[in-house]
């Protein structure tokens, strides 16, 4: 009798509670091979404010769900869980995000795929208006990539040595440290 053997996809990473390890440990396979993906918020400055890890073929678009419920910054007063702008690339393009930011009153600033748009268009007056987009306010969306240039001069979160994805997201979050700290200097 022969056996097959099925390949898991591993389970669905726990994004509730960061305390409890995700089944599939935020390991995936992608083009590279097994890779994990850092994904993060960062304000104007490029100071990271929330950091979660997924695995490598995972998508950018399901996980922002997830980092603006983890979004609080705390202040005098209650703490600030909405941004004012959303600056992101063309994988956050979709209506469901769009929505969720304008119930929030956020404004979003990404730009709109050239597919999306001719589908849009395609379907003439169903198709509804484009969605606003401010393409001078969009060029500064770069200090996302730059926050992620930050945390990857790290070896251990450039090639992930950690088993585990609390250790791995662990190492991101301490490099978040050192890059506030970087830019608080020694002030107490």
């Amino acid at each position: 009798m022969r056996r097959t053997c099925h390949a898991t996809q591993g389970a669905p990473s726990n994004y509730k509670d960061l305390s409890i390890e995700p089944g599939d440990h935020a390991v995936g396979r992608s083009r590279g091979g097994l890779s994990t993906k850092i994904h993060s918020l960062v304000d104007g400055a490029g100071r990271p404010l929330v950091a979660l890890v997924g695995p490598g073929q995972s998508g950018d678009a399901p996980m922002f769900p997830h980092l603006m419920d983890h979004l609080k910054v705390s202040r005098p007063g209650p703490a600030r869980t909405r941004p004012e702008k959303v600056r992101g690339d063309k994988a956050y393009s979709s209506r469901a995000i769009r929505t969720s930011l304008r119930s929030r009153n956020i404004q979003a600033v990404i730009a709109e795929p050239a597919d999306q748009a001719g589908h849009r268009r395609r379907k003439g007056r169903k198709g509804g208006r484009p969605p606003a987009f401010d393409a001078e306010d969009y060029k500064r969306r770069n200090v996302v990539e730059r926050a992620f240039n930050v945390y990857k001069q790290w070896r251990g979160l450039a090639t992930r040595y950690d088993k585990l994805a609390l250790t791995y997201r662990g190492g991101t979050v301490l490099r978040a440290i050192t890059m506030w700290t970087n830019l608080l200097g020694d002030t107490p």
